[in-house]
């Protein structure tokens, strides 16, 4: 028994001994430089994240170009829609409000928005409206409601005009709620109105303010637009045409979003684009948040999973493909060409005179097998020959591996591709067990751009389980940065109460916004990317899942720091020592740690429940000795001289 007791007591101890990880860092070569654009933003218009998100604009259908051109509206008295005349000749349909003939009725519309309006107290909206009087002068009443139908604020417009005219009025909101809606009510004469918006005066270029300091916070280093398979189009007639996008908003054609009806179980007949949110609009974005824009433009085939594998009506023959390359050459024209061109001078007459700096740009978006490289190739010869600075993003397809994966990737590296586009929704299992994903990628030839990935756990929710999933696999994106160049998450937002697909990295109302775990991990990675790869290793292997730890370091020749990135998956806490050799002493640290139950979630009620936590930590001269909590993901700030 005594014997017994002493090998358990024995054993113990050796355990205890063996408790400590011991990660070696190698400071004085760094292994791989780290590309500006590593960690970045995937925008795709999904869950209303464009029109009643990202884009500001309250009113919806506000030119009445909806296939049932008053969807979107009460009428009340004598309306019609008539397109006779119109304001603007690609958005022809515009509402003709009479008198109806009654000293005790009048002809109203009214607007409820995208889900409602939110109408925020002591904030100024901005009306706008298109008109035209038929005969005699005409007045209009502007009017904010509340959920109740009480009014919140109230003004008049004359309507002078035998022409169209644009009309503008702003309007403060006395009270907070998410539901209200738009009235306008006509009080005199005949009118026809056209173009009706409504905006919160603290948008930014027409976009929503707070969503916008979102994706400012995360430091993204390169920003994808317009989507992914938005841009295919469940046909090719409603795939998204950039030079649609541009130009004066009001004459800018409304689209079919590919996402109305695509889930079964969350439909929504009234999902288009108004096209308000466009290229410009995203250049723009790119330029206020500081990231590289990489716009994807269709290579002339619409959504592979939403059409027949033989149906040649959803592809372009190769014959006609060339307006679909011009498309591609005119894009970099708009982004970088100076005035004397015809899309430099259109950028500038919006208002940027100055290039974009178009470094990138992606052809399409999820294709697969024989027709998708017969399509990039002459897209790449011909943006090559004009702008061979341009590097250019190809696809290999819609999963992560398989024949078709390796197929892409096998022709992506035949054509010279720059990027080749990798996507995976995958299981918090599967991010965990492929940490090592890149460790044996070519170090030769294309490099992957990580466009679309997420852990799906179960109920596929944006909860701490996948979020520390995604840091533990982030890792292995770190510590390959000589492969990987981009890597983005998706989709990026949702509204709560138009979602179609979860998770998402931002959630939002018609007032509110909050941030995910999701979010927080790819804030970290951006915050403290680094410039430079450090080789990290435990007993001279990459820390990639023993014991349930995940780890990367790097060093930032900006601020002469070393950030490393440490995630125990495991469910007790671990001694870890992180030591490094090189000739910069360590003199003190901090460190930034993200720890919360497994199903533990942000919500708009509890919006921070789970955030980044900041501490100090003691170091020694060679790194630091310290304990990482279980269920953890956690980045080491630490100063040297």
């Amino acid at each position: 028994m005594k014997k017994v007791l002493f090998c358990l007591i024995g054993g113990a101890m050796m355990l205890s001994a063996q408790a400590q990880h011991t990660f070696k860092v190698q400071a004085k070569k760094p292994t791989a430089d780290i590309a500006p654009t590593m960690y970045g933003i995937f925008f795709e218009d999904i869950n209303f994240g464009a029109d009643g998100g990202l884009y500001a604009e309250l009113v919806e259908n506000r030119s009445f170009e909806f296939p049932n051109a008053t969807m979107g509206w009460e009428m009340s008295g004598e309306t019609s829609i008539k397109a006779d005349n119109p304001a603007f000749d690609r958005n022809p349909h515009y509402v003709n409000m009479k008198q109806p003939g009654h000293a005790h009725r009048r002809t109203c519309i009214e607007n409820h928005g995208f889900f409602g309006i939110g109408l925020r107290q002591g904030m100024t909206y901005d009306f706008a409206v298109y008109a035209r009087t038929q005969g005699r002068p005409a007045t209009i009443r502007v009017q904010l409601m509340n959920s109740t139908h009480d009014p919140v604020a109230t003004d008049t417009l004359a309507i002078t005009a035998g022409q169209w005219n644009k009309y503008t009025l702003s309007l403060k909101s006395d009270i907070t709620d998410a539901h209200g809606f738009l009235r306008i009510v006509l009080t005199r004469g005949e009118v026809d109105l056209d173009h009706i918006s409504l905006m919160p005066h603290d948008n930014w270029n027409g976009l929503r303010a707070d969503l916008v300091q979102r994706l400012a916070d995360l430091h993204p280093g390169v920003f994808r637009f317009p989507g992914g398979c938005i841009v295919e189009g469940t046909t090719l007639d409603t795939r998204y045409e950039w030079k649609k996008s541009v130009g004066p908003a009001e004459n800018r054609p409304l689209n079919e979003n590919r996402w109305n009806f695509t889930m079964e179980d969350r439909q929504y007949p009234n999902y288009f684009q108004s096209l308000g949110l466009g290229f410009y609009e995203y250049f723009l974005l790119s330029e206020r948040i500081g990231a590289s824009p990489l716009p994807i433009l269709s290579c002339g085939i619409a959504c592979q999973f939403q059409n027949a594998p033989g149906d040649k009506s959803a592809r372009v023959e190769l014959a006609d493909l060339q307006p679909y390359i011009d498309d591609a050459l005119d894009l970099i024209e708009f982004a970088n060409g100076d005035a004397s061109t015809q899309w430099g001078r259109l950028r500038a007459e919006m208002g940027h005179p100055a290039p974009f700096g178009l470094k990138y740009i992606g052809i399409g978006n999820e294709q697969w097998d024989e027709m998708y490289p017969e399509r990039l190739e002459p897209f790449l010869k011909a943006i090559r020959a004009k702008y061979p600075n341009i590097q250019v993003v190809g696809s290999a397809g819609p999963s992560a591996s398989g024949k078709s994966f390796d197929y892409g990737w096998e022709q992506m590296r035949r054509l010279k591709a720059d990027l080749v586009d990798e996507h995976y929704y995958m299981s918090p299992e599967w991010f965990l067990q492929n940490a090592g994903r890149y460790d044996k990628y070519p170090r030769k030839g294309p490099k992957v751009f990580a466009g679309e990935y997420a852990a799906h756990g179960t109920g596929q929710r944006n909860n701490f389980e996948a979020a520390l999933a995604e840091a533990a696999f982030m890792t292995g994106i770190e510590r390959n940065a000589d492969v990987v160049r981009m890597a983005t998450y998706a989709p990026l937002f949702s509204h709560v109460e138009g979602h179609q697909w979860q998770p998402d990295l931002i959630w939002f109302d018609n007032l509110n916004s909050f941030c995910t775990p999701n979010y927080y991990v790819q804030q970290l990675y951006s915050h403290y990317k680094g410039t430079q790869v450090l080789k990290l290793t435990e007993n001279g292997q990459a820390v990639e899942g023993s014991d349930g730890l995940y780890a990367s370091a790097v060093f930032d020749s900006t601020t002469g720091r070393y950030y490393v990135k440490v995630a125990n998956a495991g469910i007790t806490d671990q001694p870890i020592n992180i030591e490094f050799t090189g000739n910069r002493p360590v003199t003190s640290g901090q460190v930034i740690t993200l720890h919360a139950a497994d199903t533990a979630e942000n919500s708009l009620a509890q919006p921070k429940a789970i955030e980044p936590r900041t501490s100090s930590i003691t170091t020694k001269t060679n790194g630091v000795e310290t304990t990482i909590g279980a269920r953890t993901f956690a980045v080491y700030v630490l100063e040297t001289n």
